[in-house]
C-alpha cells in the first residue's frame, strides 16, 4: 500500500462516527433500550409528567444530542450512546403517546412505524446506494442514520408492548420470544451469507422490544408480572453500567469490510 493510500484509509477511519459492531456494541445496546424503557416511564408516569410533555423534553434532548454528534469532528464513544440513549428515550414516549394517547393501538402503532422505517430506509439507500453503517461518515449519512435509528427505536418499543400485552406474551415470553429472535439472526451471521447490512438493522430493531419487555419487567407492578423495582433505582443502574462498559472496553470506529 502507498503512501497515499495508507493515509486515505487512515482518515476515512478516524473520521468515521459510528462504533465498529462487537460484542460489547450489542450488549451496551440492549442497556441503552432497558435504560430508555425504564428512563422514559420515570418521567411520564412516576413524575406524573404524562405522554406528551415526556416526548417534548425527550425530542429536546434527541435534538440537541444529535447535533453534538454531527458536530464531532471524530467518533466519541460517549457522544455516540448519550445519542442512542437519547432516540430510545424518546422512542418509549412517542411509542406510548401513539398507541395509548392517541389510541392508534399497539398493532397500529407497530404498522405505522414500521411503514416509516421502511421509507427511512429506502430514501436512505436510494440517496447513497448503501445502508451500512461503515459508510455513515459525512453530515447527510448521519442524518439518514440517527433518524433510521429514531424510528427503529419507537418501532421496537411499540412491538414489545404489543407482544407482551395484547399477545399475551408476558414480560417473561417477550424476553424468550426477541432473545430467540435475536439467537436466529446470530446464527444467521454467522453460518449463513446474507447481507450483512440486513442482519445488523433486523439486530438493531430486535433489541428494542427486547429492552422494552426486560425494561418492564423490572419496574411494572407484581401485579403485572414485574418485579416492582424502582424506575429511579433502575435508571441509575443501567446507566453506571453503561458508563462502565464504555470505560473499560475499547470502542473503535466502523471501518469499510467490517
Amino acid at each position: 500500500m502507498t503512501q497515499s493510500n495508507s493515509t486515505s484509509a487512515l482518515a476515512e477511519e478516524v473520521f468515521s462516527k459510528v462504533p465498529e459492531v462487537t460484542v460489547i456494541f450489542w450488549i451496551i445496546k440492549i442497556a441503552a433500550t432497558t435504560l430508555g424503557e425504564i428512563g422514559g416511564d420515570a418521567v411520564t408516569m412516576s413524575m406524573g409528567l404524562g405522554y406528551l410533555v415526556g416526548t417534548g423534553i425527550f425530542a429536546v434532548i434527541f435534538a440537541a444530542a444529535v447535533c453534538v454528534q454531527i458536530l464531532a469532528k471524530k467518533f466519541h464513544p460517549f457522544i455516540y450512546w448519550a445519542t442512542i440513549i437519547a432516540t430510545t428515550t424518546l422512542g418509549t414516549t412517542v411509542a406510548d403517546f401513539a398507541d395509548r394517547s392517541l389510541g392508534i393501538g399497539y398493532a397500529g402503532g407497530t404498522a405505522l412505524l414500521l411503514a416509516l422505517l421502511g421509507a427511512s430506509l429506502g430514501v436512505w439507500y436510494w440517496s447513497e446506494g448503501t445502508v451500512a453503517v461503515e459508510t455513515v461518515r459525512s453530515p447527510k449519512t448521519e442524518m439518514f442514520y440517527w433518524v433510521t435509528i429514531m424510528f427503529s427505536q419507537t418501532l421496537g418499543t411499540a412491538l414489545g408492548d404489543w407482544t407482551a400485552d395484547t399477545e399475551g406474551l408476558g414480560f417473561g415470553g417477550g424476553i424468550v420470544f426477541f432473545g430467540v429472535l435475536l439467537a436466529i439472526v446470530a446464527g444467521l451471521y454467522f453460518f449463513t451469507k446474507i447481507s450483512r447490512t440486513a442482519l445488523f438493522w433486523t439486530a438493531f430493531v430486535l433489541t428494542r422490544p427486547l429492552g422494552a419487555v426486560l425494561g418492564d419487567f423490572f419496574d411494572k407492578p407484581h401485579a403485572q408480572g414485574g418485579l416492582a423495582l424502582s424506575r429511579y433505582m433502575g435508571s441509575g443502574v443501567l446507566l453506571v453500567f453503561i458508563i462502565a462498559c464504555v470505560l473499560i472496553f475499547p470502542h473503535r470506529p466502523a471501518r469499510r469490510g467490517h
